[in-house]
């Protein structure tokens, strides 16, 4: 199976520090360890977790992970496992010696030239409506991005003139030094040469539409379809829409977050919905149909039997919220709340000291609760 990129595991940026990429592990963690999720899609998902944050909680382990990716982690394993941990890491020349052709150039070839970069992910943030979030919708967003400078084709140079090799680095963007460790054996590190900031090349006649940065800043028109069922705090990820790579290397993700606003009746728990329902004395005591509103727009029927009290709940089955990627969808649940009249006419007031006249000296039985078995009052 192929490996996951492990800053899309733990949802962290590239440039994430340890803070960052500590607090999401723990996040993660509390919702996917067999502790507290026991099924197996969980336990999968936190291995896959855990082997991100070790990788990329450790600098040299990450180091090598940025530059060289999944395989340049397996062949240094394999060469730790063979000779012990300061042979695997230290003299990792002579590992990507055989895999990309040199530890410093790996990936360049013998040519020289750089080695294709990922680009950037991109995040929007979109605010729904309660029955957008619940029923789906179409957003198109306006997406500002770094793109290739179209009049240089990405050179940085003025039409008519190329770029020159930087003479520093022979084009390579970097600069090596080797160090002896009485550890390690012989450590080779690479910084970007300061002469051409890495890039390899020097540009003397600047593109005038990039100025010699090789991409321009353009607003792209992105269609995102939001599936029913999206809660707050969602993220939808659109592959490839984010910046492009360089060197033809691939494009970046766009992350659609989403926030959605408030209802005046509901409220959402996972996919079932909850409202309060106001009924007046005469329905709780008698019993009633009533008309109850709907996420959908209509209104359906609810029977509120005799004797009914505040907090009675009262589920519809199948009113709540499209189930996400599924099929069905959550339930409706009503909780009754009776409402003591504060403005009576006459007539209303008379009818209800008959009432009370009719009840005598009867009073609500006292069920004893739970402070009074602990204080052992009667």
């Amino acid at each position: 199976m192929d490996k996951h990129d492990y800053y899309e595991t733990l949802g962290v940026e590239r440039n994430a520090d340890d803070a960052v990429m500590k607090k999401a592990f723990r996040k993660l963690a509390q919702k996917y360890h067999p502790d507290v999720n026991p099924s197996a899609e969980a336990e999968a998902q936190f291995k896959e977790i855990n082997e991100a944050y070790q990788v990329l909680s450790d600098p040299q382990k990450r180091a090598v992970y940025d530059r060289y990716g999944h395989a340049g982690l397996s062949a240094a394993s394999g060469a730790a496992g063979a000779g012990g941990f300061n042979q695997g890491f230290g003299d990792l020349s002579s590992i990507f010696e055989d895999i990309f052709g040199g530890f410093a150039g790996a990936g360049r070839g013998n040519s020289g030239r750089r080695s294709p970069r990922r680009g950037a992910d991109l995040r929007v943030d979109i605010s729904l409506s309660f029955e957008q979030a619940a029923f789906g919708t179409d957003r198109e967003l306006e997406v500002p991005r770094m793109e290739e400078c179209d009049r240089c084709r990405a050179s940085g140079a003025e039409p008519g003139s190329s770029p020159e090799r930087c003479s520093t680095c022979g084009g390579t963007g970097e600069v090596q030094r080797r160090q002896q460790s009485p550890l390690f054996g012989t450590i080779v590190t690479a910084s970007p040469c300061p002469r051409c900031n890495g890039e390899g090349e020097i540009v003397n006649s600047p593109c005038a539409k990039c100025s010699g940065q090789k991409r321009v800043r353009v607003t792209r028109k992105i269609k995102v379809n939001v599936p029913a069922g999206v809660d707050d705090g969602t993220r939808i990820r659109l592959a490839g829409e984010g910046e492009p790579g360089a060197l033809g290397g691939p494009a970046g993700n766009l992350y659609v977050v989403i926030s959605v606003e408030p209802h005046p009746v509901f409220a959402r728990n996972e996919f079932d919905l909850h409202m309060e329902l106001p009924i007046n004395i005469a329905q709780a005591a008698l019993g009633a149909t009533v008309q109850i509103p709907t996420l959908d727009g209509h209104q359906d029927k609810l029977e509120i039997p005799a004797g009914t009290q505040t907090g009675k709940s009262f589920r519809k089955r199948g009113l709540g919220i499209p189930r996400l990627q599924r099929t069905g969808r959550g339930d409706l649940i009503v909780t009754a709340r009776i409402v003591t009249p504060t403005a009576l006419n006459s007539e209303q007031k008379e009818l209800l000291r008959r009432l009370a006249e009719s009840f005598g000296d009867e009073t609500v039985e006292h069920k004893k609760g739970f402070f009074d078995r602990i204080l052992g009052t009667d």
